[in-house]
């Protein structure tokens, strides 16, 4: 409780940053907003964040259900009450749930494994109805054939098999989870012929190996499942690319980006009744797992069974509710900051995503606290609680696909939480524009642990030492629901939160008992990410000018060149990138001008209301310069040309898609191409800069 009564006077002056001018603050402005920030980081309540995520984790709420529905009228009564404009969008979506899943050893010694996760002494929420355990979007399915292993699943490990030989043609592969997301373990397996996947969590990587295993411990126990999507595109199958509308237009089922083969996540546990007896060719070192017997690939003589049924036919046409708490802007009403994270989990959920839910209606509660003083933001701000995140960041999609024109003109800034809280260590990731904005925020905002500042914690957790470097952030690439946001419209994200030991992730170990144990058993951390969120929407909806960081961008963007030369050679290529950095020299200049520039102007105090719409409209047009319409050529969708997700790897990140993507592809004539259009794009983007430093005033 040491966090809500410390004043924030007695941290250390490094932490707080109130010594420094504020990013796109007029002094006068500046005083207000430290005042504002402070209130805003001391709303937040473990007790009252406990209680929210006890509510939201008190049965399964997998995207669909009259469960999810639920969780859905609860945010929206407590945004009510919280005195905030509310709505909520439904959407129609394809969303075939699982009617029954099973899986058998056929041969030798015959046996159907029991699927279901066993409850847990200690641990009522462990006993509660379960979603079943099948892979989302899973083809519905009867399939045998003798057991192949294919380590991890990935491009590269069905390369291995095909230099030794083996094919998974007619065959059940078994692969462990980790290393990509689950989606391209799926569409490996199915290219490569086989008639099923089985993904199970391998001890090694979050089990015992890792740690000590639920319930002594936050790792993953041998009767555990991650459940989890297998499509690998964002947003509803059935219209891929605009809103699920009522009259919208569906693409057939047949022709839907899944699956077409029974996908069955399995527990440690029963993936050992299967790979305990494959014998034939032994596993490369790197393939050995942790299970207590040595490894083989196969395939055979074991022999395998998996089915899955669906509603497909009878209900796979399902609702989805996204929410919303708004609070108008008073001068800037326009321009929109949002902060979100989604609701739906394949379990309970107390970590993935209850946490942050809860982070984004405590954030909500400070700066409603404010306006019902009277201090209303000048920019709108908004809390947004996502549906079918789990499907397939389907909720935020079709929410970004339906107002994508509004967003354009007007989105300042995304704000993502996802899995926000269970643990002690502080991180944070995003765009480079807006990463100073998150470390000076974090200078304010106490650590739960008591000792300082965030900022102050997550140095020390990093060994960060010298005062010339700064802690380590990741990159967007995907996998949550800034996706839409970001790499589709180009609007700049950041996410933060605190981690640690996690090995329940999709399981019905994810819950209340399990975040009481071992991942914010007071709830501090909760509160604590809620500050630093409610601060963060405030410095950027009250800023004169938005404080976004293009000379720290265009730095970060430098670093990436040299690895693009890199892998241009490797192919025998005298491929220039000299235009590229070139590009990214004009955009570094036009930033520091329009820095200095910005700060000298608002020293003085801030320019008209007109002066400052036009400066900001220039800069939110910065980011969506370094986007393109087509999007990119193997994935239109994705329309940023900064930040991908790996269309190999599906979680990792990928910097300069495009250009990346051509030199994968061993294309030269397409990678010369590839580097002009970006180079223009950072072209524009200096531009952009130019005409915010000549709209405030600048020469």
């Amino acid at each position: 409780m040491l966090r809500r009564i410390l004043p924030l006077s007695l941290l250390l002056p490094a932490a707080l940053g109130a010594q420094k001018a504020m990013t796109g603050y007029a002094p006068q402005a500046a005083a207000r907003e430290r005042a504002a920030e402070a209130a805003a980081v001391a709303a937040p309540s473990p007790q009252r964040s406990e209680r929210h995520a006890r509510v939201l984790s008190a049965e399964t709420h997998v995207a669909g259900t009259p469960a999810q529905r639920r969780t859905a009228d609860y945010v929206i009564a407590q945004m009510r009450e919280m005195g905030l404009e509310t709505e909520v969008r439904t959407y129609r979506i394809w969303l075939p749930h699982a009617t029954s899943v099973r899986a058998w050893r056929i041969s030798p010694d015959p046996v159907e494994l029991d699927l279901a996760e066993p409850a847990i002494a200690g641990d009522p929420f462990s006993a509660m109805e379960q979603y079943l355990t099948v892979n989302g979007y899973s083809a519905a399915g009867d399939a045998t054939g003798e057991v192949v292993y294919v380590n991890y699943g990935l491009i590269e490990d069905y390369r291995r098999l095909d230099s030794l030989g083996i094919s998974v043609r007619g065959k059940i592969a078994v692969a462990r989870y980790g290393r990509s997301f689950r989606g391209i373990k799926a569409r490996e397996a199915e290219r490569n012929g086989a008639v099923g996947l089985i993904i199970y969590s391998d001890p090694r990587d979050d089990g015992y190996m890792a740690g000590d295993v639920y319930p002594e411990g936050p790792m993953r126990p041998d009767g555990a499942v991650q459940r989890g999507s297998v499509m690998n595109t964002n947003g509803d199958p059935a219209t891929p690319g605009w809103a699920s509308h009522a009259d919208a237009r569906h693409v057939p089922v047949e022709q839907m980006t899944i699956p077409h083969i029974p996908v069955v996540p399995m527990a440690y546990g029963d993936a050992a009744e299967l790979l305990r007896g494959v014998r034939g060719t032994d596993v490369p070192g790197d393939w050995q797992g942790g299970l207590p017997f040595r490894y083989h690939i196969g395939p055979g003589p074991v022999t395998a069974r998996i089915q899955v049924t669906t509603d497909a036919a009878t209900g796979g046409w399902k609702d989805i509710h996204n929410t919303f708490g708004i609070i108008r802007g008073t001068e800037f009403p326009d321009e929109i900051v949002m902060m979100g994270g989604h609701r739906d989990a394949w379990g309970p959920g107390s970590v993935d995503n209850v946490s942050g839910t809860v982070a984004v209606m405590e954030a909500a509660q400070a700066l409603a606290e404010q306006a019902r003083a009277g201090q209303r933001p000048r920019r709108t701000v908004v809390f947004a609680t996502w549906d079918a995140e789990e499907w397939g960041l389907i909720g935020s999609t079709e929410y970004v696909e339906d107002d994508s024109a509004r967003l354009t003109r007007g989105g300042v800034a995304y704000l993502n939480q996802d899995a926000s809280a269970f643990g002690p260590d502080f991180g944070g990731g995003g765009s480079p524009s807006l990463r100073e904005t998150l470390r000076d925020v974090a200078r304010v905002v106490p650590d739960p642990g008591g000792e300082g500042s965030v900022y102050q914690a997550w140095r020390r957790n990093q060994a960060v030492a010298a005062d010339s470097l700064e802690p380590e952030m990741g990159d967007p690439g995907g996998g949550s629901d800034f996706a839409g946001f970001y790499n589709h419209l180009g609007i700049p994200h950041l996410d933060w939160g605190f981690g640690g030991p996690y090995g329940v992730y999709h399981s019905q170990y994810d819950n209340f008992t399990w975040m009481k144990r071992f991942g914010d058993p007071q709830f501090t951390r909760h509160a604590a990410t809620a500050s630093v969120g409610a601060a963060l929407m405030l410095r950027l909806a009250n800023a004169d000018v938005l404080p976004y960081d293009y000379a720290e961008f265009a730095r970060t963007m430098r670093r990436y060149v040299p690895a693009m030369e890199t892998a241009a050679t490797r192919h025998g290529w005298d491929v220039s990138m000299q235009p590229l950095s070139d590009a990214i020299g004009r955009m570094e200049t036009a930033a520091a001008a329009f820095q200095q520039a910005r700060d000298a102007r608002l020293a003085s105090g801030a320019p008209a209301a007109a002066v400052l719409a036009r400066t900001n409209a220039a800069l939110m047009r910065v980011e969506r310069a370094l986007t393109r319409p087509e999007g990119l050529r193997t994935r239109p969708w994705f329309r940023g040309l900064i930040y991908a997700a790996d269309e190999n790897n599906g979680y990792s990140n990928v910097v300069f898609p495009s250009v990346t993507e051509a030199i994968r592809a061993q294309d030269r004539a397409l990678t010369e191409r590839e580097i002009t259009d970006l180079a223009t794009r950072f072209t524009a983007a200096a531009a952009a800069l130019d005409q915010a430093r000549q709209a405030l005033g600048g020469s």
